[in-house]
């Protein structure tokens, strides 16, 4: 679980919160100004007054969803107010623009009275495409949800309830099927009545379980024929005739448990009462109603999943909301209905029956995924989620006569939807994943930073390498507890007391004594943390090593090149940075490091960083970058690049890589292909190549201030051993994400 302060950390850095608005048009002249406001505004303005649908041609309702709550319901936090409810709904608009590109503006209504509530949201219909209803208690839940979409012409989705309900059904649905069991045939207990119990019920019913079959148990027992205590309208659509009384009674016999309730109220005799294959549904968080271990303990061939991210069958909403809205918004539906919460459930479940891709089993850290009983549930993760159950959400919008404005081209829909899922943020999760297959050990001299602690305990906590910190063990543990760490599955290392000290004087000495090292100067040098942490992964005590935050960064590479060098093959190291633009990841090198490099010198940074991108599961494709393009002009800079291109091609002749060209026609292939036909390179460039550390800093700069662009790194190249730099203002989740690359490049070198 997350550490406090490490959550508000997360929430105050840089800009408080989550989210941020930015236009979508050029706002940089007069005639900018006049066409986004006035006068030029007054158009749109006008074709809306004389028809009302153009508002989703000229405006952004129809990619706008309202999250919405007063804060009655939060989490597992109860009734804390509309206030302290907005990080869960700034959350939530989150998860809709990473998972579905859906833009969201939160709204916490200070409105405890069901009516008021209703009379602010319906009022809003005119600025949102639909309406998120999020956190609000049972049953007025239901009263707001149904009340809303009586009056409201947009889509109106109480998440908490159908959200739930159709990723729990779906994995309802794959159960069954591996059991054998007809859904007409089971019968199902829920504990739990309240807003999600109760539309999981409702779509068991709508898909196929009579409701005499379904069993509700709230705090007060089974909701049965003649109950007065405790019920309310909503519970007497399900109260059925039985002698059942308790959950213990309900579930003898029973085929599916659903479990929307309280932790460790099911037991394993609970368990074993049910009938032969049981589904188990713990799903309360973080503490199912009984644990994955236990109920698998209980009855091995049970199918058990759970809101929890740590076992298999994860039911998580992220699965349905994002994707649900998107096909709803797509096709301007009117509302949510039932044939769409049902297309999504079979989209979902089907899914789940498909092949894994293998970035789907990478991002969970598995070799084997394959539908069967510990994966009936898609992962959330799973980018085909969008592609699946947004098309099935529109047809279904379609078929049933709620969509005012159908898809036609399904073709180029499914390509808009590719084009959301975007590769900048799923970059760096690759590389983590990646990671966190063979966790390396990674050595941080500075151990006793701040930053560098924090980096270390979210390594070691999502399992990207095994960190090792260098410095005074009190010095380490005293700033850990001032910053609430533990370090736990940390080594911690004095170098000052350690056995191997001697061993690598000696070989540094050896190594550097015609170079004017003595054994005095020696010594100093391994007396510092960052000589002696390289030195550690020279000598294979350790696997990489990220240096520096402390001292400059020229020095911090000096110590790189002495200590471990360059690799056998080249003559020269270089630094890239992984660069996360919006439309695509970008390796671009030298940056740091090589002020004028020769032709040889670019040829071999070219090789070198290539090699870094397929380490990276990045397919290079490297373009040699110059102020000319295949020798229009014959500078000696543009002719030094020409070379190294061929130099390059010698080095590895099945690289794709192309060159001297200008950074317009890197990047784009369609300009390329018309004025340069004959370049072999396959696509817009991946891996660029500057043809001088002016150029490759300039760049990367102008395109992080300019852009707003994300970048990792600089990651050295061509060094002998995996060794890399922190700069003095790096900051946490930089160091883990360059944590994660050089465990990556320490796997590759072990290879």
């Amino acid at each position: 679980m997350p550490r406090r302060d490490d959550a508000l950390e997360y929430h105050t850095q840089g800009r408080p919160g989550k989210i941020a608005i930015r236009p979508t048009k050029p706002l940089a002249t007069q005639r900018d100004l006049s066409l986004a406001y006035s006068p030029g505004v007054a158009e749109p303005c006008r074709a809306i007054a004389a028809e009302p649908d153009r508002v989703y041609d000229y405006t952004a309702k129809g990619n706008l969803v309202a999250v919405v709550t007063n804060g009655t319901a939060v989490l597992g936090l109860g009734n804390i107010g509309p206030a302290a409810s907005k990080p869960v709904m700034e959350g939530k608009g989150v998860l809709f623009k990473r998972f579905a590109d859906i833009d969201v503006f939160d709204l916490e209504v200070d409105a405890q009275d069901p009516d008021r509530f209703i009379e602010v949201v319906a009022a809003l219909e005119p600025t949102f495409g639909g309406i998120n209803l999020e956190d609000i208690k049972a049953p007025e839940s239901f009263y707001i949800e149904e009340t809303l979409r009586e009056r409201m012409s947009i889509p109106v989705f109480h998440d908490d309830q159908h959200g739930t309900a159709i990723i729990a059904m779906a994995g309802v649905v794959n159960a069954l099927k591996l059991v054998d069991k007809a859904l007409d045939q089971v019968r199902c207990v829920f504990s739990g009545a309240g807003a999600a119990a109760i539309a999981c019920a409702r779509l068991m019913v709508e898909m196929g379980v009579p409701r005499e079959h379904i069993t509700l148990c709230d705090s007060r027992g089974v909701i049965h024929v003649g109950r007065d205590a405790g019920m309310n309208p909503y519970k007497e659509r399900f109260a059925v005739e039985t002698e059942a009384r308790t959950l213990a009674d309900a579930l003898v016999g029973a085929d599916v448990f659903i479990g929307v309730s309280l932790g460790g109220i099911v037991s394993p005799e609970m368990v074993q009462s049910m009938a032969p294959r049981p589904i188990v549904f713990a799903l309360a968080n973080p503490d199912p109603e009984i644990a994955y271990p236990d109920a698998k303990a209980a009855c091995p061939d049970a199918i058990v999943a759970t809101g929890r991210s740590d076992y298999p069958n994860q039911v998580n909403n992220v699965l349905g909301f994002p994707f649900i809205f998107r096909g709803a918004l797509d096709t301007h539906a009117t509302t949510i209905n039932e044939a769409m919460k049902q297309a999504a459930v079979r989209a979902l479940a089907q899914l789940a029956r498909e092949e894994v891709p293998d970035a789907v089993k990478r991002a969970y850290d598995l070799t084997d995924l394959e539908f069967g009983p510990d994966y009936i549930i898609p992962k959330p993760f799973d980018d085909r989620a969008l592609l699946r159950v947004a098309p099935a959400v529109a047809r279904a919008a379609m078929e049933s006569g709620v969509a005012r404005r159908p898809i036609t081209d399904w073709d180029a829909y499914r390509a808009r939807l590719e084009r959301i899922l975007g590769s900048e943020r799923a970059a760096i999760r690759r590389v983590i994943n990646k990671a966190a297959l063979s966790p390396q050990r990674i050595v941080f001299p500075d151990g006793d930073h701040p930053r560098v602690l924090r980096a270390a305990h979210i390594v070691r906590d999502e399992g990207i390498a095994q960190p090792i910190l260098l410095g005074a063990e009190d010095a380490i543990r005293a700033e850990a507890r001032e910053l609430g760490l533990s370090l736990d599955g940390i080594t911690l290392i004095d170098h000052r007391d350690d056995p191997r000290m001697d061993a690598y004087i000696d070989t540094f000495w050896r190594r550097h004594q015609r170079r004017g090292v003595d054994r005095e100067l020696a010594r100093r040098r391994l007396a510092r943390r960052d000589y002696f942490g390289v030195m550690m992964v020279e000598q294979g005590h350790a696997d990489g090593a990220l240096v520096g935050i402390s001292r400059s960064y020229p020095e911090s590479v000096r110590v790189a090149l002495n200590v471990v060098g360059t690799r056998g093959d080249a003559r020269v190291a270089g630094a890239a940075l992984l660069i996360l633009p919006e439309g695509g990841v970008k390796l671009i090198s030298d940056v740091t490091m090589t002020i004028e490099p020769s032709a040889e010198d670019l040829a071999e940074i070219a090789i070198s960083t290539a090699r870094l991108a397929r380490s990276l599961d990045l397919e290079p494709r490297v373009a040699m970058l110059s102020f000319s393009n295949f020798g229009s002009n014959n500078a000696p800079q543009a002719a030094r690049v020409r070379r190294a291109t061929a130099l390059a091609r010698k080095l590895d002749p099945s690289l794709d890589l192309d060159g001297e060209m200008q950074v317009s026609s890197a990047l784009n292939t369609h300009l390329r292909g018309r004025l340069f036909p004959f370049s072999t390179l396959h696509g817009d460039a991946n891996v660029l190549i500057a043809p001088d550390l002016n150029s490759g800093n300039i760049g990367y700069k102008l395109v992080q201030h300019l852009a707003g662009a994300e970048l990792v790194g600089p990651i050295l190249v061509g060094m002998g051993r995996p060794v890399n730099i922190l700069s003095r203002d790096t900051e946490v989740n930089t160091i883990v994400a360059l944590t994660a690359v050089t465990s990556v490049q320490a796997q590759r070198a072990s290879d």
